[in-house]
């Protein structure tokens, strides 16, 4: 049997962690999922770049659901479009739905496919850009050192997870009311319990 601690990490975990770890939890590690008005139009969105192929346009080779991978860092996932231009440049575009702002979690799973990218074609990967289709509108996304290095920290995050099989507790803030696993994760539920326990140990251990 494979070692947790060894598996290749999918580009998309890194974007669950980084929203919310026990959302990255029930999705890889409990296999579960459910759909909402947000991941149905997530997915509306991808069905532009779902199925591989290329085009040509003004001189840029534009590739759909490029497959992509990390052997150094162990990564792997897809590319939903990559333009190779004339002068050697690189361009990964991640599209989102919703409007043009900035999240830190699209922008690591940018910078996840520009390492992978980097690896595989042996020449620089310095920036990309997340297409959001609701306004139409690209924001480019500088690859950093201090983005790489987060790209890094969290796969490791994600794999030390997934070898102790433990879930990360829920946050329960604004980040679960978007979440289509709010009724499988229960994060009022749990919170409450949590309350109520520490209510008891404050009972009989004034003192903590």
């Amino acid at each position: 049997m494979a070692n947790a601690t060894d598996e290749a990490v999918a580009l998309s975990a890194l974007q669950h962690w980084i929203y919310c770890p026990r959302q990255c939890g029930l999705i890889h590690l409990e296999q579960a999922f459910a759909e909402n008005i947000h991941t149905a139009r997530g997915q509306a969105v991808h069905h532009l770049v779902d199925t591989p192929g290329y085009e040509i346009k003004s001189g840029v080779r534009v590739e759909r659901a490029l497959p992509v991978w990390s052997d150094r860092y162990n990564l792997i996932g897809k590319a939903d479009l990559v333009e190779f231009h004339p002068d050697g440049a690189v361009y990964p575009v991640e599209f989102k739905h919703g409007a043009k702002r900035q999240k830190l979690h699209d922008d690591i799973q940018l910078a996840a496919q520009a390492i992978c990218l980097e690896e595989m074609l042996g020449r620089p990967v310095p920036a990309g850009a997340i297409f959001h289709a609701t306004s139409h509108r690209r924001r480019e996304v500088l690859v950093t050192p201090e983005l790489k290095r987060l790209v890094i920290e969290t796969a490791e995050a994600i794999r030390s997870m997934l070898a102790s099989g433990t879930l990360p507790l829920p946050v329960n803030d604004a980040r679960c009311r978007e979440c289509s696993l709010k009724e499988i994760c229960q994060p009022e539920a749990l919170a409450e319990r949590s309350r109520q326990r520490q209510q008891r140990r404050s009972l009989f251990n004034p003192e903590e």
